[in-house]
């Protein structure tokens, strides 16, 4: 792999735009995924926060949750942040009856776990791996993970078994918003594991 990796970033909804200068501070190339034939030009791919429902509902009408499905099936490297991370859930608690996912993390997200939009909230995060001192979390009608499978590793958590970073093989996801903070150490942190991956 090129020391600057192709990423798409899900562009059918959310802070696409904060998460594509992220990765060009991360030495990515970022690009907009709109169509499953653009998942093929890509080397990984970032799910942004926005609305979980409405992404899923988004990802079926352009033909994007099979293709999606396979390449996370086939090993390729993808990050969700907020309502990333509740498509990247195995099972979702708290969603709509027809709202479904990608995968491939073994979690339980809960939606909305911290409560609504007027109860978003910011906090510094230990991240394990990342060095430098502790992620700045900003937490907008952020999830949280209930349990996660035997092969997930947790990356950071609130000191009170609310788990708010994992990662599975090559899949990373985050309760909050780093794209938001200025500070682009998570998204070098995945430009990485998708170097490793390649």
């Amino acid at each position: 792999m090129t020391s600057s990796p192709v990423i798409g970033v899900l562009a059918l909804q959310g802070d696409v735009r904060e998460h594509a200068l992220a990765l060009a501070e991360a030495d990515a190339v970022a690009r907009p995924v709109r169509r499953p034939e653009e998942l093929a030009e890509i080397d990984a791919l970032v799910i942004p926060g926005g609305e979980s429902t409405t992404m899923s509902k988004l990802a079926l009408i352009f033909g994007l949750m099979d293709p999606l499905r396979a390449r996370v099936a086939a090993g390729m490297p993808v990050y969700g942040s907020c309502a990333g991370m509740i498509m990247l859930a195995d099972k979702i608690l708290d969603g709509r009856d027809d709202q479904q996912s990608v995968g491939g993390i073994d979690m339980t997200v809960r939606r909305n776990a911290f409560g609504r939009q007027n109860e978003s909230f910011e906090q510094d995060v230990d991240f394990r791996g990342l060095d430098g001192g502790p992620v700045h979390g900003i937490f907008i009608r952020a999830p949280w993970v209930e349990s996660v499978g035997e092969g997930v590793e947790v990356l950071a958590d609130l000191g009170d078994q609310r788990i708010v970073a994992v990662r599975q093989r090559n899949l990373l996801a985050t309760s909050f918003h780093p794209e938001l903070s200025g500070d682009s150490r998570v998204h070098r942190y995945f430009v990485d594991m998708v170097r490793d991956a390649g």
